[in-house]
């Protein structure tokens, strides 16, 4: 009896040692991991952080950029109407165009989700080509298919009786253009993401729901959505920050127009900033977007959290 508790002991005591050296070359190995990405870390720091420090420097000077004037560029923007409309119209743009680039990637991943494996490549390659083309150049030939003198989509609707569409002349329409054209880039970006999600769910989970008598739409809402919520609002955050961001299709697209009723804060910050020679302005103006985006991310990865932890 003694000899077995002795053996037991002995492998009680070697399991506990590879246990901790284990844990060692792990740590062993964080660390040069985290040494070999250092140079990278650094970089990606002074490339964002001294921009950003810069730009908030650069907010508390004059036109001139020769005296400190702290928050009277705020001031200034908040007693202007023109900022209101920007921030307003910023909203609309960014949460009409994720909210519909969402709903089209998931309609559109599940289309795809259920193509038979052998033509789901053919399928991805063709859907991910809008979000491949570079913005700049797909929205060139968007500005042709919206130009009021010969517009290609007007064409098409002069057969219908329909139109012409003012689609850049008019407050309203230049406001869809510019959502038509960054849901046209972005929901591919939405699609191959819950695309993957939506392989990782298990068949057990539909069958089981199956048996249980439920539907089609019971099976999205009870099934796919709480497997897919993280990646949901995770994409979601990710795609909130780019749209806000937005420069090149509303640049490209109206300029800001008719009558800076498409401007955002990068398109402002830019009208300002560099074609006004009011750089310490811009600054101010695009640092704005940092609290709306801060309130969003905190709200988005707070609930990411909390489902964590319930699971």
């Amino acid at each position: 009896m003694a000899d077995v508790v002795v053996q037991q002991g002995t492998v009680a005591r070697t399991a506990t040692r590879r246990r901790s050296g284990l844990q060692k070359a792990l740590k062993r190995k964080s660390t040069a991991a985290f040494l070999m990405t250092l140079p990278l870390i650094l970089l990606i720091a002074c490339l964002v952080l001294y921009p950003a420090l810069y730009s908030v420097h650069l907010a508390t000077l004059n036109k001139s950029m020769a005296r400190f004037v702290g928050f009277g560029n705020f001031e200034f923007l908040f007693k202007r109407d023109t900022f209101w409309l920007v921030v307003r119209q910023s909203c609309i743009f960014a949460i009409s165009a994720v909210i519909l680039k969402a709903l089209i990637g998931f309609i559109v991943a599940h289309f795809v989700h259920n193509v038979p494996a052998n033509k789901q490549r053919k399928w991805r390659g063709m859907l991910l080509v809008p979000w491949v083309i570079p913005p700049a150049m797909s929205t060139l030939a968007w500005l042709w298919l919206f130009d009021p003198s010969y517009s290609a989509f007007n064409y098409t609707l002069s057969f219908f009786g329909i139109g012409p569409i003012p689609w850049t002349g008019d407050a309203m329409w230049a406001r869809f253009s510019v959502i038509l054209v960054n849901v046209w880039y972005g929901a591919p970006f939405f699609m191959i993401m819950y695309l993957a999600a939506l392989k990782s769910v298990p068949e057990q989970l539909y069958e089981a729901a199956a048996i249980d008598g439920a539907n089609w739409w019971q099976r999205i809402w009870y099934v796919t959505l709480p497997m897919m919520r993280n990646i949901i609002a995770i994409t979601t955050l990710f795609s909130l920050i780019v749209t806000f961001a937005n420069f090149d299709i509303v640049r490209i697209l109206t300029a800001g127009g008719p009558l800076d009723h498409t401007h955002i804060f990068a398109t402002w910050a830019f009208r300002v900033g560099i074609e006004g020679s009011d750089i310490p302005l811009g600054a101010s103006v695009s640092l704005f977007m940092v609290p709306i985006l801060a309130v969003a991310a905190v709200f988005i990865l707070r609930d990411v959290n909390k489902r964590g932890n319930e699971a």
